[in-house]
């Protein structure tokens, strides 16, 4: 399975930047995963703009408004696209205007971190480390506690 984690801008606070490639190097020892970045201009754009580097990809758009799981819950959905679903699966993060309801519309799964609104890097870090612990939550590894 690869991931394609495809948002606004880059990386620029230096505690993001730095949990961030933490997160994609610990990633990588059970999947292929890549960070790519858009231009900001608006959330019409971006949308566009993100929605072009995720052509062909299986689409998880962050929102606040979106479906909240559990750490546990999400492993399984993740294990299940393994086993049965998509094999490209692109995370499509928003800029400071979020997305278009367009594009929330095409998005073929809305999934939301919190009811909060969060700063597209600390959405990204948060992210990253939930998809890690889903897979150490699958693989049995000693990571996730309940």
């Amino acid at each position: 399975m690869r991931w394609r984690l495809a948002m606004v801008g880059k990386p620029k606070l230096p505690f993001a930047s730095e949990g961030i490639e933490l997160y994609l190097k610990r990633l990588r020892r059970w999947t292929s995963v890549e960070v790519v970045s858009v231009r900001g201009g608006g959330a019409a754009d971006e949308s566009s703009e993100l929605e072009r580097v995720t052509e062909g990809w299986f689409r998880i758009l962050l929102d606040e408004r979106g479906q909240q799981l559990r750490s546990t819950e999400l492993a399984r959905k993740i294990e299940g696209w393994e086993t049965h679903g998509p094999q490209k699966l692109a995370l499509l993060i928003g800029g400071a205007e979020g997305h278009t309801r367009e594009l929330r519309e095409r998005a073929d799964w809305v999934w939301s971190l919190s009811p909060l609104t969060l700063q597209h890097e600390i959405a990204l870090l948060v992210a990253l480390e939930q998809i890690y612990r889903a897979y150490t939550i699958t693989r049995g590894t000693p990571y996730h506690r309940e």
